[in-house]
């Protein structure tokens, strides 16, 4: 008996790797005859697996797509998110090939219309940066409301839906001006892409009235009745939404902003950051461009010495006179 219960769970592996299997060569990688694997394909239909089997020359196995998915007893919103992990666990260092094959297992079993939901997050989703492991709890963002954002940036669906950012503890009041529309009327837009960076979820949108380019953040959106208004896409200009969302997100609350030129690859600037106040462009392989701001010029210069790196300023001048201002003194402290 448990010699059969391996040999059927090595059989089910199998059928899950490839969209399709001859009985002979399934026979052959088991030590089996055909006789045993037919057998076997039937005690597998009898637990409630869809496993298909195509007769004639080119004959071979398959497993189906059906209404459940028996028996790892997933409902469909389980399903769903089980596959959007595994796609990014894809991109994880040390699990990325296991993700690969256990994805790859899964959709051969996803229903249709949960696989048309699985593969619209996955076309419309990009990643930021590495996240940096801060402490702050991860926002609660509903998987319905992803997927349905996912399914009209898919179907070029407008997008209706309010929005509304929670008081910040330091009382400093969010911005509300056209780059970030707070409020409590409906928003509704073109949406481009859900981008994911640092824990958080964010969706890049263009403005129906004003043509503007907008981010949401998608744990403050609450969706309202869908539009069934479809629009003809215009092309982002660029075409890069991840430098988009990292850009208006991490100079939002900026009062003076620089783009200073490292001389060092952007590998090597990156873990010296926090994404929260600087976003690194590559230039080569030995320079890049930290983007990045701060509440004064004074901090900035400070800030930007402390990456331990060569640089360069060129703009803005306040800055430029800072950095200058801050090298005299300490010349002059280890100048006797």
């Amino acid at each position: 008996m448990l010699e059969t219960a391996s040999r059927l769970l090595a059989l089910l592996a199998l059928l899950q790797s490839r969209p399709a299997w001859p009985g002979s060569e399934l026979a052959e990688r088991l030590d089996v005859s055909g006789r045993t694997i037919r057998n076997d394909i039937d005690r597998l239909r009898e637990l409630g697996y869809p496993i298909e089997a195509v007769r004639g020359p080119a004959g071979h196995y398959r497993m189906g797509a059906g209404a459940k998915l028996p028996p790892l007893l997933l409902d469909d919103e389980e399903a769903v998110a089980v596959a959007i992990g595994l796609r990014a666990g894809r991109g994880v260092t040390g699990i990325e090939d296991s993700s690969a094959r256990a994805l790859s297992k899964l959709e051969q079993v996803l229903p249709h219309r949960l696989r048309r939901q699985v593969t619209a997050l996955h076309d419309a989703v990009s990643e930021g940066p590495a996240n940096t492991g801060s402490n702050v709890p991860d926002p609660v963002v509903d998987a319905s409301v992803l997927a349905s954002i996912a399914a009209a940036i898919r179907d070029a669906e407008m997008l209706r839906f309010d929005y509304r950012a929670p008081d910040r503890e330091d009382d400093v009041p969010r911005r509300n001006d056209a780059s970030a529309p707070f409020g409590d009327w409906p928003v509704l837009v073109e949406p481009y892409r859900l981008v994911s960076w640092e824990r958080h979820w964010y969706l890049v949108a263009r403005g129906t009235e004003t043509g503007d380019w907008h981010t949401y953040r998608v744990d403050w959106i609450s969706l309202r009745m869908a539009t069934h208004r479809r629009f003809e896409p215009t092309p982002f200009p660029g075409g890069d939404y991840t430098s988009f969302v990292l850009r208006d997100v991490a100079t939002a609350g900026w009062k003076v902003h620089a783009r200073i030129t490292v001389l060092a690859p952007a590998q090597d600037v990156l873990p010296r950051i926090n994404p929260a106040v600087g976003v690194v462009e590559a230039v080569d392989d030995s320079t890049c461009v930290l983007v990045t701001g701060g509440d004064s010029l004074e901090i900035l210069a400070v800030y930007v010495g402390m990456l331990g790196l060569d640089f360069h300023v060129s703009e803005p001048p306040g800055l430029v006179e800072h950095v200058r201002a801050l090298g005299e003194r300490y010349v002059r402290a280890v100048t006797k």
